[in-house]
């Protein structure tokens, strides 16, 4: 299925004589869904869509390209639900959340290896405030957290690799624990930890390049 396909879509099915009650759980719907009740998994879209986009959000800039990350996720989604294990493995909502952080690590990784301009270098405002701010919040062990504004971070961030970014985004902008990480990503704990290391140090060498 072409990714960019609306996945509302494939809930257009025949219509149920009875549709499926909002306040249903996410377990009971995904039931449904594989009883054959396609109305249902449009309700799981339309529930947990606001969710996917946010975390896409992290790493994509463009409103399709973010549109196109919960799309591919939830197409994902459709076709992988007789492998949900319910409650018993993880929330409906943790399972979807790892498909799209994976979504987007597919993505960024693709990204690197198409040709496409370069990302522009940091404007001589930019440089300033980050230097005031840098000043200000004290040690280089803080650096990445003081670089999260949104126009910065997407420069300073996407000097890096797809995995330096997807660990620095999901600690800083999800807030997220390195074992909440290790279970989106399929890693273990300590290659999250390594892994976090090593992008601190990377983006401190991008932003010695401006400082």
């Amino acid at each position: 299925m072409d990714k960019t396909t609306d996945t509302a879509d494939l809930a257009a099915g025949e219509p149920m004589s009875s549709p499926p009650a909002p306040d249903q759980s996410d377990d009971a719907l995904v039931g449904a869904v594989l009883a054959g009740d396609e109305a249902a998994f449009k309700l799981l879209f339309e529930r947990h869509r606001r969710r996917l986009a946010h975390i896409a959000g992290h790493f994509f800039r463009r409103r399709e390209q973010v549109e196109e990350i919960v799309q591919e996720s939830f197409a994902k989604v459709y076709f992988s639900l007789g492998d949900y294990k319910g409650a018993h493995e993880a929330s409906f909502i943790t399972w979807i959340s790892r498909i799209t952080v994976n979504a987007c690590y597919d993505e960024l990784r693709r990204a690197r290896r198409r040709p496409e301009s370069p990302i522009s270098d940091l404007t001589q405002d930019e440089i300033s405030w980050l230097d005031s701010r840098l000043h200000a919040e004290g040690p280089a062990a803080d650096l990445e957290n003081t670089a999260l504004v949104r126009d910065l971070t997407e420069k300073l961030l996407a000097r890096l690799g797809p995995e330096d970014r997807m660990v620095l985004t999901l600690l800083n902008a999800e807030d997220l624990s390195a074992a909440e990480i290790a279970r989106l990503m399929g890693w273990s704990v300590a290659k999250v930890k390594v892994r976090a290391h090593r992008a601190r140090a990377a983006l401190r060498r991008a932003l010695r390049k401006y400082l």
